[in-house]
């Protein structure tokens, strides 16, 4: 028999829902708050949602992704007062099923959840291939290849995994693999960035808390545990977590239960726990700064994700999948010729797949022509690189640059003899200067004449007479 969950603050309108649909022979749950809905959903309970909008303690519209996250078969009725456009619009693009306002037709309500059960009985699961990863699992690297066998094997278990890896070599990215391949795919993913919230709220968002147990703490809050029950719960960044909260997250890997914040009774909780961080573990536990038996709670199946720089072979292939996701939301194809490919593989990719997939991005939407060049590449590198690294190059360069300049003017001075005037010093060390400068510039910027110029302060058609005038043709020191 289906069972139909009713969320919905006005004790009226839940007995009404109540009594026709029971009426109707479907088991009905009510419940007046969010909390208790998202438990239900995590637990794999319902068969169809009714709920309101406005709930006192979320809402709905924040809460949608994540049960379409947890549980994508189920269909979920939205009602609201605020029967304005944008409400529906909002209600469609959160993935609702139906959307009716308030006052509705009690008629109609028992109408739209029996077509809701009709169709989710016949829809079919999204293919594996697609999986909702922003980041591709992409490549044919020895790196990766391990890596894929390491999530493999995992992925019918609940062993606790912790990923190590620089920013943006898609740590996320392996937590959700984990989670989307394993046992618990129809339960919540939920994601947690210590390194984004402040020290004090990091228990309070991880357990939970009570009315009252704070200042600002004006209704109870589900912690994120409580919102993976029967899922994954991914902390991001681990090795930023106050010790407080160490202590009390051990004790739930030890007891399978913890306390909200401001509460008293223990709460059991079962999620499988994926932690990840671009930190030095024990480094922090030699500091101090990190609990030795958290570490080894945490780190039963350690994964290393390799930075890009040591899989060069798989960027062509990482290039092309964003690329063609560029094309899917609207942006011209490009393709890269073999040198484009060679400059992107002698890159060191500090930023990683993710400044791959920015710069692809960059590449398809601000240029033109088809072929992506090596000079369009070394442009975009060039102009990317943060500016306190350019800050820092100028102030180690200045003082070896004063004295080079010194050191001219003095052997210049030196050669001077009666015999041998010398009237144009100032112009003497400019000229001897120029060509070197010139030449480190252009190499600088791969001898992207463009950069060069906005380097140097120069229009680029009086760097282009200066290379000519010099003769110092394109790529002359440029090996």
């Amino acid at each position: 028999m289906p069972e139909v969950l009713i969320a919905d603050d006005d004790a009226a309108i839940r007995t009404v829902l109540s009594q026709a649909l029971s009426r109707e022979g479907y088991e009905v749950r009510v419940t007046s708050n969010v909390a208790t809905l998202w438990r239900w959903v995590s637990a794999g309970d319902g068969d169809v949602i009714v709920t309101d909008v406005v709930m006192p303690d979320e809402n709905i519209f924040d809460v949608l992704p994540r049960i379409k996250r947890a549980r994508p078969e189920i269909p979920v009725i939205v009602m609201s007062a605020q029967n304005t456009f944008m409400t529906a619009i909002t209600a469609t693009e959160k993935g609702a099923y139906d959307y009716l306002p308030k006052p509705f037709d009690l008629k109609e309500l028992i109408n739209t959840v029996e077509r809701a059960l009709a169709q989710s009985t016949i829809v079919e699961e999204e293919p594996d291939e697609d999986n909702g990863l922003s980041m591709p699992l992409v490549g044919r690297s020895q790196a990766m290849q391990e890596i894929y066998r390491v999530i493999a094997r995992m992925t019918q278990t609940d062993l606790t995994v912790m990923i190590n890896g620089e920013s943006g070599t898609g740590k996320e990215l392996v937590a959700k693999a984990l989670h989307q391949f394993g046992k618990r795919k129809n339960g919540p993913f939920v994601a947690i960035n210590m390194a984004a919230i402040p020290k004090d709220l990091i228990e309070s968002e991880l357990f939970g808390h009570e009315k009252g147990a704070f200042t600002g703490a004006n209704s109870r809050s589900s912690g994120r545990f409580e919102q993976a029950n029967g899922g994954t719960l991914f902390l991001d960044e681990i090795g930023d977590m106050p010790m407080e909260a160490q202590t009390r997250l051990l004790r739930v890997l030890q007891e399978g239960e913890y306390t909200t914040v401001g509460g008293r009774t223990p709460i059991s909780t079962d999620v499988r726990i994926v932690a990840a961080t671009h930190q030095d573990l024990g480094e922090l536990i030699s500091k101090g700064l990190f609990r030795e038996d958290l570490f080894y709670r945490l780190n039963v199946v350690p994964l290393r994700l390799p930075p890009l720089r040591e899989r060069g072979q798989d960027i062509p292939d990482l290039a092309r999948h964003f690329f063609n996701e560029n094309v899917a939301q609207g942006l011209p194809n490009k393709k890269l010729d073999k040198a484009a490919i060679d400059r992107l593989k002698e890159h060191s990719w500090p930023g990683n797949v993710r400044e791959l997939e920015n710069l692809v991005q960059r590449l398809s939407a601000l240029y033109p022509q088809d072929a992506i060049t090596a000079e369009l590449i070394d442009g975009e590198l060039f102009a990317s690189q943060p500016n306190r690294s350019a800050n820092e190059q100028s102030s180690v360069s200045n003082h070896s640059l004063q004295t080079s300049v010194a050191l001219l003017a003095s052997q210049l001075l030196e050669q001077h003899t009666p015999d041998t005037p010398l009237n144009d010093l100032y112009q003497t060390v400019l000229r001897e200067m120029e060509e070197p400068l010139l030449i480190t510039t252009l190499k600088a910027t791969r001898g992207n004449q463009i950069q060069a110029a906005k380097v140097l302060g120069l229009n680029r058609n009086t760097l282009r007479k200066k290379i000519k005038d010099l003769d110092l043709g394109i790529t002359k020191g440029l090996g």
